[in-house]
């Protein structure tokens, strides 16, 4: 039988709204992100998806003065402005009446095949450059996502390249398919392809907090929740979000903390309590170094270009459990 649904979609003045059975996505003009997604009444977004460049220091990278070079990205990933927002419904382009001043007047629901709307970021780096994050919304509540960095001459090397995803409560675990372990570009040789689960959201107990937790060349992570931000809600139900690899494997860290957090708690017991849960999906990471303890600059084979692009793509879905 041939699938009719279609997305209802909703031009506001403050959001684009897009709705199927049993979701409902919102997509932010003030904000400049996704910053709703809702599945089933529950919600999976607490902050809106921005692109991210910086990972939490680790020793090598204070070591090696890492920080001081591309010190940059720190304030690149916290105040990256949205400066232009496309839309297009069933490839027919939408923008005209889907921002002001036409989004102020009333308009009816529009049924469609598929909604893509594009964020297009300027960093404040000197010198700027841009990123753009597409969103392809489909009947069935499946999300693709495009991340796209375009290199600039003369920007210092990257942490990292990709999203950030916070979520509103604390995940139980989850479950991915890729490399055993905690790995890193320059610490991945002894992990084996296969499927493992994580109980929690464990983070390496250093004395002074940094970043841990990266799984390399992922195909797919599974984070599931079964608590959420209501307090009616007593019940506890498990719920999931898949982020399934478009082609190429991706990297991921699924921890508690922001890496801004992280870098701002000199020792453990200054970490805040528990309370979100972080998902960072990466197309490029910087390696760990540690070849000299830790004075030594990471191997260039290890190193993220800011001169060149970088792009990723994953596809968002909600599978029942």
């Amino acid at each position: 039988m041939k699938n009719t649904a279609k997305l209802s979609v909703v031009y506001d003045d403050v959001v684009l709204g897009v709705h199927g059975e049993n979701f409902s996505y919102l997509f932010s003009y003030a904000s400049g992100g996704l910053e709703s997604v809702k599945v089933n009444q529950r919600e999976w977004i607490y902050r809106p998806i921005k692109p991210t460049f910086w990972r939490a220091l680790t020793d090598n990278d204070r070591g090696s003065q890492f920080h001081l070079k591309s010190g940059m990205w720190l304030g690149a990933d916290q105040f990256t402005q949205c400066v232009a927002i496309k839309v297009v419904a069933d490839d027919q382009d939408q923008t005209a009446v889907a921002t002001a001043p036409a989004n102020n007047q009333f308009q009816e629901t529009q049924a469609v095949d598929t909604l893509a709307i594009t964020y297009t970021y300027e960093t404040i780096t000197v010198p700027k450059t841009t990123t753009e994050i597409t969103y392809t919304v489909r009947p069935d509540g499946k999300i693709k996502v495009t991340a796209h960095y375009h290199g600039q001459p003369s920007l210092p090397e990257l942490p990292v390249f990709g999203i950030r995803l916070v979520m509103p409560t604390l995940a139980t675990g989850f479950t991915y398919d890729g490399l055993s372990g905690e790995t890193y570009p320059d610490r991945k040789q002894g992990g084996k392809p296969g499927q493992y689960h994580v109980t929690g959201l464990p983070v390496a107990p250093y004395l002074v907090p940094q970043d841990s937790g990266m799984h390399m060349e992922t195909n797919w992570v599974e984070v599931v929740r079964d608590t959420q931000l209501d307090n009616k809600a007593i019940q506890r139900t498990a719920t999931s979000l898949r982020v399934q690899a478009i082609d190429t494997p991706f990297h991921f860290s699924c921890v508690p903390y922001t890496p801004l957090e992280l870098e701002s708690a000199t020792h453990q017991e200054e970490l805040p309590l528990a309370r979100r849960t972080v998902l960072s999906l990466y197309r490029a990471v910087r390696g760990v170094g540690g070849i000299d303890s830790w004075g030594s600059d990471v191997l260039p084979d290890y190193r993220v270009s800011a001169q060149e692009d970088h792009i990723l793509e994953v596809e968002l879905s909600f599978p029942e459990k």
